[in-house]
């Protein structure tokens, strides 16, 4: 009976787990589709050429 038991902890605490995963990968996917990844700014991050 002790072996039930402690086995339908551990599976529960899994299925908890892959449930706490999955809402957490969720909103991260919502994080990233909020926020447009474009160009960079004007002058911000990229070097100027020394020569024309």
């Amino acid at each position: 009976m002790e072996t039930v038991i402690t086995v339908s902890v551990i599976i529960a605490m899994i299925m908890l787990g892959v449930l706490l995963i999955h809402l957490l990968n969720g909103r991260h996917n919502e994080r990233i589709a909020a926020f447009h990844y474009g160009d960079a700014l004007p002058g911000v991050g990229r070097r100027s050429r020394k020569s024309r």
